[in-house]
């Protein structure tokens, strides 16, 4: 016969498991737990550590008063806390004491107070109210002055380039020529002939005995400088060429046209490689470095293989000059609207330069951190590229002769030392400047004030 099992309620049944846990365990409830020093000190240090690790650093303790107080700061106390908590304690009593009397202090003293006795591992820079961003006061520099004026050319000098030796330079010309000048002494040391219009290009290789050239009768021409002669023609714009430039590790050439298009060329078999298309207007200047390779043109960046990049939308209106830094990892844009400085690789923007009112033909930056930039009404701005404080501002002088509205400069250029800016301007001119050697501090002082840093997105 099957015995009936009885059954039980649920509150029966957790009473009964709960009655028989605590018969189990009643035993050990009211027996001490035996630890030994070892195990004290660890308990100590781990309960110090959690509870006042943030304060064991106070300097409320000042050094030699008392070698017991003194070596009693170590947080993980080899002699001090673990051993004496009571000391600890009171050590904490003084400095809540000192924090006490801290607020009661005036609010700037107070803030620096505390921050001064946080722990080094605790920043304190969320207890002083941050202020705005200044412009830090930039470095000073001797101005710069014309030096030399070169007369040669019967037209507008659009060009210019120096050559990787540093002794001459070269410049190109609306009455069709291409001269060749001795940069020490401005004289003229060769003339060369082939173009059918305005030369609004050129580039001296460092990597050949070559000079590349381009002009408004959409012609792209190689020339050898042993027998100074044309070697080499690029055929393919449909309309004038006004910017060439050639890559500083790869036997390529860059130039853009009014065809709305950049085209990269081989040097050695005149080969068409790559054209960069997307602009709706006149590419008027061009730039390539090393780095990814990039090219950049008035639109943005892109690839040396004509990979899209970066389209750099700020600009609202068009962009004539472009100008690489030798150094630094950046570059400058410049319109009539303003100057805009970029960061590689992805064109990230870093500050507005403005204050010029005229068109912005030409930029070029040198290692010292300077900006150039020279417009169409002949005036010259120089920059610090680090603060945007605008150093100088010269007006080149038409030469005798000429009309005031030919004071425009075209292009300009740095020999490779760097102490010579040299300009090609529109009273057919070629001006060399240079830093004043009697200029001091004292004579022409840094006119800076610290303003507030206003660097606009867009």
């Amino acid at each position: 016969m099957v015995e009936e099992v009885q059954k039980h309620s649920v509150h029966t049944l957790v009473f009964r498991s709960l009655k028989r846990t605590h018969d189990m365990f009643v035993a050990d409830h009211a027996k001490s737990i035996a630890m030994d020093d070892k195990s004290h000190k660890l308990k100590m240090d781990a309960k110090l550590r959690a509870d006042y690790f943030a304060v064991l650093h106070m300097p409320v303790i000042k050094e030699g008063k008392d070698k017991a107080l003194h070596n009693a700061t170590d947080p993980y106390g080899h002699d001090g806390f673990s051993t004496n908590p009571g000391m600890y304690l009171l050590i904490k009593c003084i400095a809540l004491t000192a924090e006490t009397q801290i607020q009661k202090m005036p609010s700037d003293i107070g803030v620096q107070s505390l921050a001064l006795a946080l722990p080094p591992s605790q920043s304190s820079s969320s207890l002083i109210a941050k202020k705005a961003p200044t412009m830090p006061k930039p470095q000073w520099h001797p101005p710069w002055k014309l030096y030399r004026v070169i007369s040669g050319h019967l037209g507008w000098v659009r060009s210019i380039a120096v050559e990787p030796g540093n002794q001459w330079f070269v410049t190109g010309s609306a009455d069709r020529t291409i001269k060749i000048w001795d940069l020490a002494s401005g004289k003229l040391k060769l003339s060369l002939t082939g173009h059918i219009s305005t030369v609004r290009g050129v580039a001296v290789s460092s990597r050949s005995p070559y000079l590349f050239s381009c002009g408004e009768d959409k012609q792209v021409k190689c020339w050898d400088l042993e027998y100074n002669k044309v070697i080499r023609h690029y055929h393919g714009h449909l309309s004038a060429v006004y910017d060439i430039d050639l890559h500083p590790t790869i036997d390529v050439l860059v130039t853009c046209s009014r065809d709305s298009t950049a085209r990269v060329w081989d040097v050695r078999t005149k080969a068409n490689v790559h054209t960069l298309s997307g602009h709706t207007n006149t590419v008027a200047t061009v730039r390539c470095q090393s780095a990814e390779p990039q090219i950049i043109t008035g639109k943005g960046l892109c690839n040396i293989l004509g990979k899209p990049g970066v389209t750099l939308t700020n600009h609202k209106k068009s962009v004539r000059a472009l100008a690489l830094h030798p150094r630094l990892y950046t570059f400058a844009s410049g319109s009539p609207d303003n100057i805009k400085q970029w960061k590689f690789p992805d064109g990230s923007f870093i500050q507005n330069l403005s204050g010029h009112n005229a068109i912005i033909n030409t930029l070029v930056v040198s290692t010292f951190l300077f900006l150039f930039i020279l417009a169409d009404n002949g005036t010259i701005h120089l920059w610090d590229w680090r603060t945007g404080y605008n150093y100088q501002k010269i007006h080149a002088a038409v030469q005798p002769g000429s009309l005031d509205s030919e004071s425009g400069i075209f292009a300009c250029v740095f020999d490779h030392s760097e102490s010579r800016l040299i300009t090609a301007e529109a009273d057919k001119t070629i001006k060399v400047y240079k830093e004043d050697d009697t200029a001091t501090e004292e004579t022409h002082p840094v006119s800076w004030k610290p303003e507030i840093m206003k660097r606009k997105r867009f």
